[in-house]
């Protein structure tokens, strides 16, 4: 049964309330006075039901637009986590078509120069061991990973690092659980 009821101190303000269903013989048998479970007591009564349902109501919406907020803040971080990915691809894919005369092997250190006709190249010597002889421009050193992608020199210890923590974290017992035998007991062949 639904009712309808003005807010006080809200202009133009209604809610509507539903009650619960009455009946005065539930399951064939009368358990309490059928004058008291039906009648509205206090027209205040379904005043307060209505503010606790706009309440209900406000909160509710409430919630939503918070965890909505949420999502969209993890949608903008994921879309900047994506362009990073792409950034780093396509910066690693450049490095792999630098010309190079020898093989790259992962865990070493190259040198990227420039010759005068633009050509990015290579190198295993770095502008130190040249010296003043150095024939080309220096651009920038990485290191390749065993992942085949490229770190650049100024970050290679952090990366370095972090590597190490992954490691210890993969070689430790609690990270990690023994694989247990399967247990076939019980099982009918």
């Amino acid at each position: 049964m639904d009712k309808t009821v003005s807010l006080p101190h809200q202009t133009n303000t209604t809610a509507t309330v539903t009650l619960v269903e009455s009946s005065s013989n539930p399951s064939g048998v009368a358990l309490v006075s059928p004058y008291q479970t039906t009648r509205v007591g206090d027209p205040m009564d379904l005043v307060t039901l209505a503010q606790q349902v706009q309440k209900g109501d406000e909160f509710t919406r409430a919630n939503a637009c918070n965890k909505l907020t949420v999502i969209a803040d993890q949608i903008r971080y994921l879309q900047e986590q994506a362009r990073k990915v792409l950034e780093d691809a396509k910066k690693d894919a450049e490095l792999h078509h630098a010309a190079c005369n020898v093989v790259k092997k992962p865990g070493n250190m190259y040198y990227l120069y420039m010759r005068e006709s633009g050509q990015r190249y290579f190198s295993i010597l770095s502008p130190k061991e040249w010296g003043s002889s150095c024939p080309h421009k220096f651009l920038s050193a990485y290191k390749l990973q065993y992942d085949m992608s490229w770190t650049p020199q100024e970050e290679v210890e952090k990366r370095d690092a972090e590597i190490g923590i992954m490691d210890k974290l993969l070689n430790s017992q609690t990270a990690l659980p023994a694989a247990k035998e399967p247990n076939f007991e019980g099982i009918s062949k």
